[in-house]
Order: C-alpha cells, then structure tokens, then sequence
C-alpha cells in the first residue's frame, strides 16, 4: 500500500472518529514523557542545556517507537497516521463554541473556548471569544493539518509523529516566561523551524479554498495576509491567520489577556463588518476544504514522485 493512501485512510479516519476521549491517544503519552523528562533534566541547573537535551530525547523517542511500531503492521501504521490529525477534533470543538453563543450561553462559551486558546478567557465577551475561536481554528489548519501532513508525504508517520512531538513541546514549555524562557527556548525554536516552510503552503492553499469553493473572497485573503502576515510573535502563526481573516473580512489580534498580564497584539484583517457567530462557521468551513486541498496536493506530489523514481 503506498503511502499517500495510508495518509488519505488516516485522514479519513479522523473525519469520522475525530479524538475520542477513551482512545490512547500519543500525544499524552508524549506529554507524560516531557513532564517526566522535565522533572529529571531540570535537576542538570543549566537550563537552555537541559531544553535542548528535553528537545532532543523526546523527539528522537517518539521518531524511534513510531518507527518499530509502525513495521509491525499497515493497520498500526495508519492508526498512527489517523492519530497526528486533528480535523475533527478542531471543527467539533469550535462548533461547540458556535451552539453555545447560539444558546446565549457566553459562560459555557468561555468554558468551551478555554479549550482551545492559552488566554485567558472568563472575561471574554461575546465578539471576544468569537475573535479567540476564530483565531485558534486558523492557527490550528497550520499546527493540526497541514503542517503534520507535510511531514507524514515527506517521512511517514515516524516523522508525522516526530512533527506532533515537537509542537507538544512547545505548547507545554515553549512559554516566553521566567520559569520557561532559557528551558523551553529549543523547543520553541524546533516548532518554529518545522513550521516555517507548511505555515507559507496553508496561507495559499487557504487562497484557492476561499475562492472557489466557500464562495469567500480570495483577493481580499491575499491582500490581508501580505500585509499582516508578520504581525505575530511567531514568525508562522499570522500567515494562516491573516488568510482566514482576509477571506472571512474579519478582525483579529489586538490585546488580549494572559496568565493576568494583558498583552497588546497587533490586530490582523479590517474591521470589514460586524464580527459574528457567523464567522466561526466560515472558519471551520475554511479549515476542512483546506484540509482536502492539502491532501489532494500532498498525494499528487507523492504518486509524481513515485513515477518519476520508477523511470529513473
């Protein structure tokens, strides 16, 4: 079974089953090894050395077991593809966000969006937490899709694997704080490095999706995302962000509240209309067809590939 069909069955997968509370997922596991190793490594007193070690073993690990345990069978193999995924997961979670403002219920609209974003969020209003859902969803078609699909076509799922692990390293220590600033400082740059090249393909791919088929407008993504594409700590998170917001002609960014410090972020996209509930379907929307352009790109490159290899 060649690979990009082993990627389009875990894709599938994942539609259909999304991230079932019960099912062992990796990414705990992955989690439990870096609460451990931190415990241990933090013992060393050199803390960016003890980062980049963290950063090291952890990554390696999670290739190596991806590795072996995906030669046992095919069946393992595209549970383990079906695993890097978060479509569903993403859409079922920001819709949940969706019924509870069409409910009137901005508590359980906090709580739900608490799920989703590391701000802080019992203050939210209601255009607030429609800003913060939109914004995780557009961040997460990079963090969740696109960017483990790259490396699913270009290593399978031990570097697919590899990918997730170096993106739960930076969202459990990559923190720009005291406790954090020196020991995550590795894994947040090992994130940033492997989404650099996917966070530019999502931002185009967003382009086409936008246009031709969610009938939002692509002229206005493209323009939105040149300019504001750099407006975001990360050197990746805004590409994809600003996309979305050209295309819905929405407003992101601006402050926003962390750990009790309000932080001033730079507003990305045009205060166009009104924000509404509205606008968290069109990023869901956004995020599936994104989701199948990705993979129809991805699978059109390997079979390229494989033919190009067979007539070397």
């Amino acid at each position: 079974m060649s690979l990009a069909v082993k990627i389009a069955a875990g894709y599938l997968l994942d539609l259909f089953f999304g991230d079932p509370y019960s099912f062992p997922h990796p990414v705990r596991y992955i989690g439990k090894l870096i609460g451990y190793l931190e415990s241990v490594l933090r013992k060393l007193g050199r803390d960016k050395l003890a980062g980049i070690l963290l950063t090291l073993i952890t990554v390696s690990i999670t290739f190596v077991i991806t590795y072996y345990l995906s030669a046992v069978s095919i069946i393992i193999e595209i549970i383990i593809i079906y695993t890097v995924f978060s479509v569903r997961c993403l859409a079922d979670e920001a819709g949940a966000v969706y019924r509870a403002l069409e409910n009137s219920d901005i508590a359980e609209a906090r709580k739900r969006v608490s799920c989703l974003v590391s701000r802080d969020t019992a203050k939210l209003d209601e255009k607030a937490v429609i800003r913060a859902t939109v914004e995780t969803v557009s961040e997460n078609i990079v963090d969740g899709i696109i960017s483990p699909m790259f490396y699913l076509f270009i290593g399978g799922a031990p570097l697919g694997m590899a990918y997730k692990a170096a993106s739960t390293l930076d969202s459990m220590v990559g923190y720009k704080n005291a406790k954090y600033i020196m020991f995550g400082w590795a894994g947040a740059r090992l994130d940033d490095l492997l989404n650099f090249i996917p966070a530019r393909l999502t931002a185009f791919i967003i382009l086409p999706a936008a246009a031709f088929v969610c009938g939002m407008s692509a002229k206005n993504a493209f323009r939105i995302m040149l300019r504001d594409r750099l407006k975001h700590s990360s050197p990746n998170s805004a590409h994809a962000e600003s996309a979305v917001a050209g295309a819905i002609g929405c407003r992101l960014g601006g402050p926003s509240e962390y750990f009790g410090e309000v932080i001033d972020k730079p507003y990305i996209g045009d205060a166009a209309k009104e924000t509404g509930m509205e606008d968290i379907l069109k990023s869901i929307k956004l995020m599936y067809v994104s989701s199948v352009i990705g993979l129809l790109l991805g699978c059109i490159m390997a079979v390229t590939a494989a033919l190009i290899c067979r007539n070397i």
